[in-house]
Protein backbone atom coordinates (compact mmCIF):
# COMPACT_ATOMS: atom_id res chain seq x y z
CA UNK A 1 0.00 0.00 0.00
CA UNK A 2 2.90 2.30 0.41
CA UNK A 3 3.13 2.71 -3.71
CA UNK A 4 -0.83 3.86 -3.60
CA UNK A 5 -0.36 5.80 -0.85
CA UNK A 6 2.22 7.97 -2.28
CA UNK A 7 0.92 8.22 -5.43
CA UNK A 8 -2.14 9.87 -3.76
CA UNK A 9 -0.20 11.89 -1.76
CA UNK A 10 1.12 13.33 -5.09
CA UNK A 11 -2.48 14.07 -6.25
CA UNK A 12 -2.86 16.21 -3.18
CA UNK A 13 0.10 17.96 -3.90
CA UNK A 14 -0.21 18.35 -7.59
CA UNK A 15 -3.85 19.81 -6.34
CA UNK A 16 -2.25 22.26 -4.22
CA UNK A 17 0.13 23.43 -7.08
CA UNK A 18 -2.19 24.91 -8.85
CA UNK A 19 -1.21 28.42 -7.06
CA UNK A 20 1.82 28.22 -9.53
CA UNK A 21 -0.58 26.81 -12.61
CA UNK A 22 -2.80 30.03 -12.54
CA UNK A 23 -6.26 29.04 -10.93
CA UNK A 24 -6.99 26.65 -13.98
CA UNK A 25 -9.21 24.57 -11.72
CA UNK A 26 -7.51 21.60 -11.99
CA UNK A 27 -7.40 21.08 -8.00
CA UNK A 28 -11.42 20.95 -8.21
CA UNK A 29 -13.11 17.18 -6.94
CA UNK A 30 -14.29 17.27 -10.19
CA UNK A 31 -10.75 16.47 -11.34
CA UNK A 32 -9.47 14.83 -8.45
CA UNK A 33 -11.28 12.56 -8.13
CA UNK A 34 -10.99 10.19 -11.06
CA UNK A 35 -7.37 10.01 -10.51
CA UNK A 36 -7.59 9.39 -7.20
CA UNK A 37 -9.87 6.33 -8.19
CA UNK A 38 -7.37 5.76 -11.59
CA UNK A 39 -4.59 5.02 -8.78
CA UNK A 40 -7.56 2.52 -6.56
CA UNK A 41 -8.45 0.81 -9.92
CA UNK A 42 -11.83 2.58 -9.98
CA UNK A 43 -12.01 5.39 -12.20
CA UNK A 44 -15.68 5.17 -12.50
CA UNK A 45 -16.86 5.49 -8.82
CA UNK A 46 -14.02 8.23 -8.76
CA UNK A 47 -15.58 10.20 -11.50
CA UNK A 48 -19.02 10.00 -9.55
CA UNK A 49 -18.08 10.97 -5.99
CA UNK A 50 -16.02 13.67 -7.89
CA UNK A 51 -19.42 14.88 -9.34
CA UNK A 52 -20.74 14.31 -6.50
CA UNK A 53 -18.32 17.14 -4.00
CA UNK A 54 -18.06 19.43 -6.99
CA UNK A 55 -21.39 19.87 -6.59
CA UNK A 56 -21.47 20.33 -2.94
CA UNK A 57 -18.39 22.37 -2.85
CA UNK A 58 -19.57 24.25 -6.29
CA UNK A 59 -18.97 27.75 -4.61
CA UNK A 60 -16.47 27.08 -3.21
CA UNK A 61 -13.97 29.82 -4.43
CA UNK A 62 -11.07 31.80 -3.34
CA UNK A 63 -12.40 35.93 -3.62
CA UNK A 64 -10.52 38.69 -1.80
CA UNK A 65 -9.27 37.30 1.32
CA UNK A 66 -11.50 34.76 1.90
CA UNK A 67 -10.23 31.33 2.68
CA UNK A 68 -12.98 28.44 1.91
CA UNK A 69 -12.73 25.06 3.06
CA UNK A 70 -9.99 22.77 1.77
CA UNK A 71 -11.49 20.59 -0.89
CA UNK A 72 -8.30 19.36 -2.37
CA UNK A 73 -7.05 17.61 1.01
CA UNK A 74 -10.46 16.67 2.03
CA UNK A 75 -11.78 15.63 -1.62
CA UNK A 76 -8.50 13.42 -1.87
CA UNK A 77 -8.93 12.09 1.46
CA UNK A 78 -12.34 11.28 1.52
CA UNK A 79 -12.58 9.84 -2.34
CA UNK A 80 -9.75 7.66 -1.41
CA UNK A 81 -11.44 6.42 2.22
CA UNK A 82 -14.86 5.46 0.61
CA UNK A 83 -13.27 3.88 -2.58
CA UNK A 84 -11.27 1.77 -0.61
CA UNK A 85 -14.46 1.10 1.73
CA UNK A 86 -16.69 0.35 -0.92
CA UNK A 87 -19.23 2.72 0.66
CA UNK A 88 -19.83 5.52 -2.20
CA UNK A 89 -20.25 8.96 -2.41
CA UNK A 90 -21.94 9.52 0.91
CA UNK A 91 -19.38 8.08 3.10
CA UNK A 92 -17.08 10.46 1.14
CA UNK A 93 -19.11 13.24 1.91
CA UNK A 94 -19.12 12.70 5.64
CA UNK A 95 -15.53 12.40 5.67
CA UNK A 96 -14.56 15.31 3.17
CA UNK A 97 -16.22 18.02 4.98
CA UNK A 98 -14.59 18.21 8.04
CA UNK A 99 -11.53 17.27 6.71
CA UNK A 100 -11.91 20.62 4.69
CA UNK A 101 -12.77 22.63 7.33
CA UNK A 102 -9.54 21.11 9.02
CA UNK A 103 -7.16 21.94 6.65
CA UNK A 104 -8.47 25.27 5.54
CA UNK A 105 -8.03 26.26 9.41
CA UNK A 106 -3.90 25.28 8.99
CA UNK A 107 -3.69 26.84 5.33
CA UNK A 108 -4.94 30.22 7.14
CA UNK A 109 -2.19 29.89 9.73
CA UNK A 110 -0.05 29.12 6.81
CA UNK A 111 -0.94 32.46 4.88
CA UNK A 112 -0.39 34.40 8.60
CA UNK A 113 2.78 32.73 8.80
CA UNK A 114 3.72 33.84 5.39
CA UNK A 115 3.33 37.74 6.17
CA UNK A 116 6.35 37.48 7.95
CA UNK A 117 8.73 36.78 4.96
CA UNK A 118 7.93 40.25 3.82
CA UNK A 119 10.43 41.82 5.70
CA UNK A 120 13.14 39.64 3.73
CA UNK A 121 11.56 40.07 0.48
CA UNK A 122 11.78 43.96 1.03
CA UNK A 123 15.49 43.06 2.00
CA UNK A 124 15.88 41.99 -0.93
CA UNK A 125 14.22 44.86 -3.13
CA UNK A 126 16.81 47.27 -0.79
CA UNK A 127 19.88 45.61 -2.19
CA UNK A 128 18.40 45.15 -6.31
CA UNK A 129 18.91 41.34 -5.86
CA UNK A 130 15.33 39.89 -8.04
CA UNK A 131 17.23 36.69 -8.11
CA UNK A 132 16.80 36.29 -3.96
CA UNK A 133 12.96 37.49 -4.22
CA UNK A 134 12.29 34.79 -7.34
CA UNK A 135 13.88 32.12 -5.13
CA UNK A 136 11.71 33.20 -1.93
CA UNK A 137 8.83 33.45 -3.69
CA UNK A 138 9.21 29.89 -5.16
CA UNK A 139 10.03 28.75 -1.71
CA UNK A 140 7.26 30.19 0.02
CA UNK A 141 5.10 29.05 -2.82
CA UNK A 142 6.30 25.93 -1.97
CA UNK A 143 5.37 25.23 1.59
CA UNK A 144 1.44 24.71 1.38
CA UNK A 145 1.85 21.82 -1.46
CA UNK A 146 4.69 20.46 0.55
CA UNK A 147 2.85 20.41 3.96
CA UNK A 148 -0.10 19.36 2.91
CA UNK A 149 1.29 16.17 0.99
CA UNK A 150 2.54 15.49 4.55
CA UNK A 151 -0.23 15.94 5.93
CA UNK A 152 -2.72 13.55 3.44
CA UNK A 153 0.46 11.26 3.28
CA UNK A 154 0.56 10.54 7.30
CA UNK A 155 -3.88 10.68 7.40
CA UNK A 156 -3.57 7.73 4.92
CA UNK A 157 -0.79 5.41 6.45
CA UNK A 158 -1.95 5.86 9.58
CA UNK A 159 -5.67 6.40 9.49
CA UNK A 160 -6.34 3.89 6.58
CA UNK A 161 -6.81 1.11 9.07
CA UNK A 162 -9.09 2.82 11.35
CA UNK A 163 -10.81 4.45 8.94
CA UNK A 164 -11.95 1.26 7.34
CA UNK A 165 -12.91 0.02 10.67
CA UNK A 166 -15.00 2.68 11.76
CA UNK A 167 -16.65 2.75 8.43
CA UNK A 168 -17.73 -0.54 8.68
CA UNK A 169 -19.67 -0.13 11.75
CA UNK A 170 -21.97 3.18 10.28
CA UNK A 171 -25.28 1.78 10.12
CA UNK A 172 -27.48 1.98 7.53
CA UNK A 173 -29.52 4.88 8.84
CA UNK A 174 -26.54 6.76 9.22
CA UNK A 175 -25.72 6.15 5.29
CA UNK A 176 -29.15 7.01 4.32
CA UNK A 177 -28.97 10.36 6.47
CA UNK A 178 -25.67 10.89 4.78
CA UNK A 179 -27.15 9.98 1.31
CA UNK A 180 -29.69 13.03 1.97
CA UNK A 181 -27.64 15.21 3.13
CA UNK A 182 -25.62 15.20 0.61
CA UNK A 183 -28.20 15.30 -1.57
CA UNK A 184 -28.95 18.69 0.39
CA UNK A 185 -25.78 20.61 0.29
CA UNK A 186 -24.98 21.21 -3.65
CA UNK A 187 -27.76 24.18 -2.43
CA UNK A 188 -25.02 25.52 0.12
CA UNK A 189 -23.02 25.91 -3.49
CA UNK A 190 -25.72 27.31 -5.38
CA UNK A 191 -26.34 29.92 -3.16
CA UNK A 192 -22.65 30.86 -2.95
CA UNK A 193 -22.61 31.46 -6.65
CA UNK A 194 -26.33 33.85 -6.38
CA UNK A 195 -24.48 35.47 -4.24
CA UNK A 196 -22.14 36.94 -6.45
CA UNK A 197 -24.28 37.93 -9.41
CA UNK A 198 -28.13 37.84 -7.89
CA UNK A 199 -30.49 41.04 -7.92
CA UNK A 200 -33.48 42.51 -9.27
CA UNK A 201 -32.15 43.46 -12.72
CA UNK A 202 -31.33 39.88 -13.25
CA UNK A 203 -33.10 37.55 -10.65
CA UNK A 204 -35.66 36.74 -13.85
CA UNK A 205 -33.04 35.11 -15.82
CA UNK A 206 -32.14 32.57 -12.41
CA UNK A 207 -36.10 31.83 -12.77
CA UNK A 208 -35.91 31.22 -16.55
CA UNK A 209 -33.02 29.06 -16.39
CA UNK A 210 -35.37 27.07 -13.72
CA UNK A 211 -38.36 26.83 -15.70
CA UNK A 212 -36.45 25.82 -18.83
CA UNK A 213 -34.80 23.07 -16.83
CA UNK A 214 -38.21 21.45 -14.46
CA UNK A 215 -40.32 22.04 -16.93
CA UNK A 216 -39.48 21.48 -20.27
CA UNK A 217 -36.08 19.36 -18.93
CA UNK A 218 -33.67 20.96 -21.05
CA UNK A 219 -29.80 19.92 -20.73
CA UNK A 220 -27.74 22.34 -18.91
CA UNK A 221 -25.80 22.54 -21.73
CA UNK A 222 -28.88 23.69 -23.93
CA UNK A 223 -29.81 26.32 -21.63
CA UNK A 224 -26.23 28.15 -21.36
CA UNK A 225 -26.13 27.91 -25.22
CA UNK A 226 -29.64 29.65 -24.84
CA UNK A 227 -28.27 32.14 -22.33
CA UNK A 228 -25.01 33.11 -24.59
CA UNK A 229 -28.03 34.08 -27.08
CA UNK A 230 -30.48 35.82 -24.88
CA UNK A 231 -26.98 37.68 -23.30
CA UNK A 232 -25.86 38.78 -26.88
CA UNK A 233 -29.08 40.41 -27.58
CA UNK A 234 -30.04 42.27 -24.25
CA UNK A 235 -26.65 43.70 -24.28
CA UNK A 236 -26.52 44.58 -28.10
CA UNK A 237 -26.98 48.27 -28.53
CA UNK A 238 -26.64 50.58 -31.39
CA UNK A 239 -23.66 52.48 -31.54
CA UNK A 240 -23.93 56.34 -30.56
CA UNK A 241 -22.62 58.72 -33.30
CA UNK A 242 -19.76 60.38 -30.34
CA UNK A 243 -19.25 64.48 -31.29
CA UNK A 244 -15.67 65.01 -32.99
CA UNK A 245 -13.52 66.18 -29.75
CA UNK A 246 -9.59 68.43 -30.63
CA UNK A 247 -7.75 64.95 -30.20
CA UNK A 248 -9.31 63.78 -32.90
CA UNK A 249 -8.17 66.44 -35.72
CA UNK A 250 -4.76 67.57 -36.10
CA UNK A 251 -5.06 71.33 -37.47
CA UNK A 252 -1.31 71.70 -38.39
CA UNK A 253 -1.80 68.57 -40.85
CA UNK A 254 1.05 67.63 -38.77
CA UNK A 255 0.77 63.71 -36.61
CA UNK A 256 -1.52 64.53 -33.42
CA UNK A 257 0.80 65.40 -30.76
CA UNK A 258 -0.17 62.40 -28.26
CA UNK A 259 1.09 60.09 -30.97
CA UNK A 260 4.24 62.09 -31.81
CA UNK A 261 4.79 61.59 -28.16
CA UNK A 262 4.39 58.00 -27.85
CA UNK A 263 7.26 55.99 -26.43
CA UNK A 264 8.26 53.51 -28.84
CA UNK A 265 8.12 49.58 -27.61
CA UNK A 266 11.30 47.80 -27.47
CA UNK A 267 10.43 44.76 -25.43
CA UNK A 268 10.03 41.67 -27.67
CA UNK A 269 7.52 39.19 -27.80
CA UNK A 270 9.44 36.27 -25.84
CA UNK A 271 9.54 38.96 -22.82
CA UNK A 272 5.72 39.65 -22.84
CA UNK A 273 5.13 35.93 -23.31
CA UNK A 274 7.54 35.31 -20.39
CA UNK A 275 5.28 37.50 -18.34
CA UNK A 276 2.00 35.61 -19.17
CA UNK A 277 3.58 32.29 -18.10
CA UNK A 278 5.17 34.45 -14.91
CA UNK A 279 1.38 35.78 -14.35
CA UNK A 280 0.34 31.74 -13.63
CA UNK A 281 1.81 32.08 -10.23
CA UNK A 282 0.69 35.13 -8.79
CA UNK A 283 -1.24 33.62 -6.21
CA UNK A 284 2.12 31.00 -5.42
CA UNK A 285 2.75 33.23 -2.00
CA UNK A 286 -0.67 34.69 -0.98
CA UNK A 287 -0.45 35.91 2.29
CA UNK A 288 -2.49 38.41 4.91
CA UNK A 289 -0.26 41.54 5.39
CA UNK A 290 0.76 42.39 1.13
CA UNK A 291 -1.42 39.35 -0.67
CA UNK A 292 -0.43 39.01 -4.21
CA UNK A 293 2.30 41.45 -4.22
CA UNK A 294 5.67 38.89 -4.31
CA UNK A 295 3.46 37.40 -7.47
CA UNK A 296 3.45 40.53 -8.97
CA UNK A 297 6.72 41.41 -8.71
CA UNK A 298 7.64 38.08 -9.58
CA UNK A 299 6.26 38.26 -12.75
CA UNK A 300 7.52 41.59 -13.57
CA UNK A 301 11.10 41.00 -13.14
CA UNK A 302 11.75 40.01 -16.76
CA UNK A 303 10.89 43.13 -18.13
CA UNK A 304 12.88 44.98 -14.83
CA UNK A 305 16.42 42.84 -16.50
CA UNK A 306 15.86 44.28 -19.46
CA UNK A 307 15.31 48.07 -18.78
CA UNK A 308 17.76 48.60 -15.41
CA UNK A 309 21.20 48.09 -15.60
CA UNK A 310 21.99 49.42 -12.02
CA UNK A 311 21.27 48.64 -8.24
CA UNK A 312 19.56 51.81 -7.56
CA UNK A 313 17.48 51.57 -10.15
CA UNK A 314 16.36 47.99 -9.82
CA UNK A 315 15.76 48.69 -6.73
CA UNK A 316 13.60 51.20 -6.96
CA UNK A 317 11.27 49.06 -9.49
CA UNK A 318 11.46 46.29 -7.21
CA UNK A 319 10.09 47.94 -4.26
CA UNK A 320 7.41 49.70 -5.97
CA UNK A 321 5.93 46.11 -6.61
CA UNK A 322 6.33 44.98 -3.63
CA UNK A 323 3.45 47.40 -2.34
CA UNK A 324 0.23 45.44 -1.46
CA UNK A 325 -1.34 44.09 -4.80
CA UNK A 326 -4.93 41.50 -5.57
CA UNK A 327 -6.89 41.70 -8.45
CA UNK A 328 -8.27 38.26 -9.85
CA UNK A 329 -6.02 36.15 -11.44
CA UNK A 330 -7.93 36.13 -14.95
CA UNK A 331 -7.24 39.80 -15.89
CA UNK A 332 -4.00 40.09 -14.01
CA UNK A 333 -1.85 40.40 -17.27
CA UNK A 334 -3.60 43.52 -18.52
CA UNK A 335 -2.13 45.74 -15.34
CA UNK A 336 0.82 43.69 -15.50
CA UNK A 337 1.08 44.11 -19.72
CA UNK A 338 0.48 48.12 -19.02
CA UNK A 339 2.88 48.27 -16.00
CA UNK A 340 5.48 46.94 -18.59
CA UNK A 341 4.94 49.59 -20.93
CA UNK A 342 4.83 52.18 -18.12
CA UNK A 343 8.00 50.93 -16.80
CA UNK A 344 9.67 51.14 -20.14
CA UNK A 345 8.38 54.54 -20.55
CA UNK A 346 9.91 55.86 -17.20
CA UNK A 347 13.53 53.83 -18.63
CA UNK A 348 13.38 56.24 -21.27
CA UNK A 349 11.99 59.29 -19.40
CA UNK A 350 13.80 60.93 -17.01
CA UNK A 351 10.93 63.36 -16.18
CA UNK A 352 8.62 60.40 -15.94
CA UNK A 353 6.45 60.14 -12.28
CA UNK A 354 7.29 56.55 -10.90
CA UNK A 355 4.39 57.11 -8.55
CA UNK A 356 1.88 57.41 -11.38
CA UNK A 357 2.76 52.98 -12.38
CA UNK A 358 1.95 52.16 -8.53
CA UNK A 359 -1.46 54.96 -9.05
CA UNK A 360 -2.78 52.74 -12.14
CA UNK A 361 -1.58 49.48 -10.55
CA UNK A 362 -3.54 50.47 -6.99
CA UNK A 363 -6.54 51.78 -9.27
CA UNK A 364 -7.27 49.24 -11.72
CA UNK A 365 -6.92 46.45 -9.50
CA UNK A 366 -10.24 46.55 -8.10
CA UNK A 367 -12.66 47.47 -11.42
CA UNK A 368 -10.76 44.76 -12.46
CA UNK A 369 -11.39 42.01 -9.97
CA UNK A 370 -14.86 42.63 -9.44
CA UNK A 371 -15.35 42.29 -13.76
CA UNK A 372 -13.27 39.39 -14.40
CA UNK A 373 -14.26 37.27 -11.04
CA UNK A 374 -17.86 37.77 -11.58
CA UNK A 375 -16.77 36.51 -15.62
CA UNK A 376 -15.01 33.79 -14.97
CA UNK A 377 -16.42 32.28 -11.24
CA UNK A 378 -20.08 33.50 -12.01
CA UNK A 379 -20.20 32.44 -15.85
CA UNK A 380 -17.42 29.97 -17.17
CA UNK A 381 -17.07 28.30 -14.29
CA UNK A 382 -20.80 27.78 -13.88
CA UNK A 383 -21.58 26.72 -17.20
CA UNK A 384 -18.08 23.69 -16.72
CA UNK A 385 -19.18 23.02 -13.54
CA UNK A 386 -23.11 22.28 -14.81
CA UNK A 387 -21.92 20.30 -18.25
CA UNK A 388 -19.03 18.19 -16.39
CA UNK A 389 -20.91 16.93 -13.42
CA UNK A 390 -24.06 16.43 -15.51
CA UNK A 391 -22.30 14.27 -16.88
CA UNK A 392 -19.82 12.57 -14.39
CA UNK A 393 -22.43 12.09 -11.91
CA UNK A 394 -23.62 8.96 -14.39
CA UNK A 395 -19.81 8.12 -14.40
CA UNK A 396 -18.71 9.44 -17.56
CA UNK A 397 -15.14 10.44 -17.41
CA UNK A 398 -16.02 13.01 -20.85
CA UNK A 399 -17.33 15.12 -16.96
CA UNK A 400 -13.96 16.30 -16.14
CA UNK A 401 -12.46 16.69 -19.53
CA UNK A 402 -15.01 19.06 -20.65
CA UNK A 403 -14.71 20.73 -17.52
CA UNK A 404 -11.54 21.80 -18.13
CA UNK A 405 -11.83 23.16 -21.56
CA UNK A 406 -14.94 24.78 -21.14
CA UNK A 407 -13.16 26.71 -18.40
CA UNK A 408 -9.86 27.15 -19.50
CA UNK A 409 -9.72 27.64 -23.64
CA UNK A 410 -11.51 31.07 -22.98
CA UNK A 411 -9.57 31.81 -19.95
CA UNK A 412 -5.50 30.84 -21.10
CA UNK A 413 -6.47 32.51 -24.84
CA UNK A 414 -7.88 35.86 -22.86
CA UNK A 415 -4.97 36.05 -20.14
CA UNK A 416 -2.16 35.36 -22.91
CA UNK A 417 -4.13 38.47 -25.21
CA UNK A 418 -4.68 40.68 -22.73
CA UNK A 419 -0.99 40.65 -21.80
CA UNK A 420 -0.19 42.08 -25.10
CA UNK A 421 -2.99 44.30 -24.81
CA UNK A 422 -1.99 45.77 -22.28
CA UNK A 423 1.42 46.46 -23.36
CA UNK A 424 0.70 47.84 -26.45
CA UNK A 425 -2.76 49.90 -25.83
CA UNK A 426 -2.23 50.47 -22.19
CA UNK A 427 -4.47 53.00 -20.56
CA UNK A 428 -6.37 54.07 -23.94
CA UNK A 429 -7.17 50.66 -24.28
CA UNK A 430 -9.45 51.05 -21.01
CA UNK A 431 -10.58 54.88 -21.99
CA UNK A 432 -11.60 52.79 -25.73
CA UNK A 433 -13.81 50.24 -23.38
CA UNK A 434 -15.33 52.75 -20.80
CA UNK A 435 -16.53 54.96 -23.83
CA UNK A 436 -18.10 51.90 -25.63
CA UNK A 437 -19.43 50.78 -22.12
CA UNK A 438 -17.63 47.11 -23.21
CA UNK A 439 -17.03 46.43 -19.64
CA UNK A 440 -20.56 47.21 -18.48
CA UNK A 441 -22.55 44.68 -21.04
CA UNK A 442 -19.94 42.18 -20.06
CA UNK A 443 -20.47 41.92 -16.68
CA UNK A 444 -24.10 42.33 -17.66
CA UNK A 445 -24.08 39.39 -20.49
CA UNK A 446 -22.13 37.13 -17.84
CA UNK A 447 -24.67 37.77 -15.18
CA UNK A 448 -27.67 36.97 -17.29
CA UNK A 449 -25.81 33.79 -18.77
CA UNK A 450 -24.11 32.68 -15.05
CA UNK A 451 -28.09 33.03 -13.27
CA UNK A 452 -29.55 31.47 -16.01
CA UNK A 453 -27.49 28.43 -15.68
CA UNK A 454 -27.34 28.19 -11.85
CA UNK A 455 -31.34 28.32 -12.32
CA UNK A 456 -31.11 25.01 -14.41
CA UNK A 457 -28.75 23.54 -11.74
CA UNK A 458 -31.29 22.73 -8.34
CA UNK A 459 -33.83 21.07 -10.65
CA UNK A 460 -31.12 19.27 -12.60
CA UNK A 461 -28.80 18.30 -10.16
CA UNK A 462 -30.24 18.00 -6.71
CA UNK A 463 -32.46 15.02 -5.95
CA UNK A 464 -33.97 16.20 -3.04
CA UNK A 465 -38.26 14.58 -2.74
CA UNK A 466 -40.23 13.76 0.31
CA UNK A 467 -42.45 10.68 0.94
CA UNK A 468 -45.28 11.74 2.82
CA UNK A 469 -48.51 11.49 1.57
CA UNK A 470 -51.96 12.38 2.64
CA UNK A 471 -54.58 10.52 3.39
CA UNK A 472 -55.27 7.06 4.94
CA UNK A 473 -53.37 4.56 3.78
CA UNK A 474 -56.26 3.14 0.94
CA UNK A 475 -56.81 6.45 -0.32
CA UNK A 476 -53.13 7.82 0.18
CA UNK A 477 -51.94 10.88 -2.11
CA UNK A 478 -48.42 11.31 -2.45
CA UNK A 479 -47.11 15.06 -1.27
CA UNK A 480 -44.27 15.01 -3.70
CA UNK A 481 -46.79 14.47 -6.79
CA UNK A 482 -48.74 17.45 -5.33
CA UNK A 483 -45.78 19.70 -5.42
CA UNK A 484 -44.46 18.26 -8.95
CA UNK A 485 -48.03 19.32 -10.31
CA UNK A 486 -47.76 22.96 -9.19
CA UNK A 487 -43.84 23.25 -10.17
CA UNK A 488 -41.64 20.08 -10.29
CA UNK A 489 -38.27 20.78 -8.07
CA UNK A 490 -40.47 22.57 -5.62
CA UNK A 491 -38.08 21.67 -2.59
CA UNK A 492 -34.62 22.12 -4.11
CA UNK A 493 -35.56 25.48 -5.42
CA UNK A 494 -36.77 26.37 -2.25
CA UNK A 495 -33.79 24.83 -0.13
CA UNK A 496 -31.49 27.22 -2.42
CA UNK A 497 -33.66 30.21 -1.37
CA UNK A 498 -33.14 29.17 2.17
CA UNK A 499 -29.33 28.57 1.94
CA UNK A 500 -29.33 31.73 0.12
CA UNK A 501 -31.20 34.06 2.86
CA UNK A 502 -28.91 32.85 5.28
CA UNK A 503 -25.84 33.88 2.74
CA UNK A 504 -26.90 37.18 2.63
CA UNK A 505 -27.27 37.34 6.63
CA UNK A 506 -23.29 36.77 6.14
CA UNK A 507 -23.72 33.36 7.87
CA UNK A 508 -20.43 31.23 7.79
CA UNK A 509 -20.23 28.95 5.21
CA UNK A 510 -19.00 26.18 7.91
CA UNK A 511 -22.28 27.06 9.93
CA UNK A 512 -24.71 26.10 6.80
CA UNK A 513 -22.73 23.31 6.27
CA UNK A 514 -23.13 21.55 9.29
CA UNK A 515 -26.86 22.74 9.45
CA UNK A 516 -27.46 21.55 5.42
CA UNK A 517 -25.90 18.07 7.06
CA UNK A 518 -28.58 17.89 10.40
CA UNK A 519 -31.16 19.13 8.20
CA UNK A 520 -30.22 16.01 6.42
CA UNK A 521 -29.78 13.51 9.17
CA UNK A 522 -33.06 14.58 10.74
CA UNK A 523 -35.14 14.80 7.41
CA UNK A 524 -33.94 10.97 6.48
CA UNK A 525 -34.94 9.99 10.33
CA UNK A 526 -38.12 11.70 10.35
CA UNK A 527 -38.94 10.38 6.90
CA UNK A 528 -39.72 13.65 5.60
CA UNK A 529 -36.92 13.45 2.85
CA UNK A 530 -35.55 10.44 1.04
Amino acid sequence: MLVTFLLLTLIAIFGHFEDFMGTTLLSRPLVLGPLVGLVLGDVTQGVMIGATLELIFMGNIKVGAAIPPDIITGGVLGTAFAIMSHKGPAIALALAVPISILAEMMISGLFVFRAGFNKKFNQYADDGDYKGIQRLHVLSGLLKPLLMGIIVFVALELGSSAIKSFLDLIPAWVQSGLQVAGNMLPALGFALLMNLMFNKRVAPYFFLGFMLAAFLKLPIIAIGGLGVIIALIVTQTPPKPTAPTDDDFDFDNTPAESEAIAPQHKLSKGTLRNLFFRSLTLEANFNFETWQNTGFAFTIIPVLKKLYHTKEAMAAALKRHLQLFNTSPYGSTLIIGITAAMEEQNSQDKDFDEESISSVKLGLMGPLAGVFDSLFWGTFKVIAAGVGTSLAIKGNILGPLLFLLIFNVPHLLLRYNLTFIGYNAGTKFLQNLSKSNVMDKLTSGAAILGLMVVGAMPATLMNIKTPLNIGSSSSAVGVQGILDQIVPAMIPLGLTFLVYYFVKKQAKTTWLLLGLLALGFAGSIIHLFV
